[in-house]
């Protein structure tokens, strides 16, 4: 008995596959005219694409401004705290005449610089997520607390202390502000 030839086989298939093609697209039915849109649905369509859109990006702005707010605020207490903590001994020094006053002096110095300098990396880097008023707030602080720096490093046994009290003044009411404008 003599096996199929693969090269016949084939060929069959072949033509068989086109007489069915042939019959199935000639015996398909056209219809006249010409495509359009349903107006009413790709209109609404569109809406419903802009406003999915419109709502990722407003929720992701407000993700980063609620990060902006979190990041500055919570971090805030602890680095000023450095700098008033360290204020505090070099006044306690001041007072006491105490013979580690220039030590003092220079720690509260050094500390109310770094804070005025932490606080303003914070804002920077923030940038526009960060909202105007409380940008403000923080910006104002870390200006009084250069301001109580420089008096700060100016003071001597014999210097007056009214322009130390006041720059003090404005870092505990700039300090003050920025809390009460921070979510608790």
């Amino acid at each position: 008995m003599k096996g199929l030839d693969p090269r016949r086989a084939g060929l069959v298939c072949a033509v068989a596959a086109l007489v069915t093609g042939a019959t199935v697209a000639g015996c398909a039915q056209q219809i006249q005219g010409v495509a359009t849109p349903n107006a009413a649905e790709a209109s609404a369509y569109r809406d419903a694409a802009t406003s999915s859109s419109a709502a990722a990006t407003s929720s992701r702005i407000a993700a980063a401004r609620n990060k902006a707010i979190s990041d500055n605020c919570t971090l805030f207490p602890g680095t000023t705290g450095t700098g008033v903590a360290k204020y505090n001994e070099f006044v306690d020094a001041h007072d006491n005449n105490a013979p580690d006053y220039d030590a003092k002096r220079d720690a509260a110095v050094t500390a109310l610089d770094n804070a005025a300098n932490t606080v303003e990396g914070g804002v920077n880097t923030a940038g526009g997520d960060l909202p105007e008023e409380l940008k403000t707030k923080f910006v104002d602080y870390v200006t009084a607390a250069r301001d109580l720096s420089q008096a700060t490093r100016e003071m001597t046994y014999t210097s007056p202390v009214g322009p130390l009290n006041d720059a003090s003044k404005r870092v505990n009411d700039a300090r003050n502000a920025v809390r009460d404008a921070c979510p608790a």
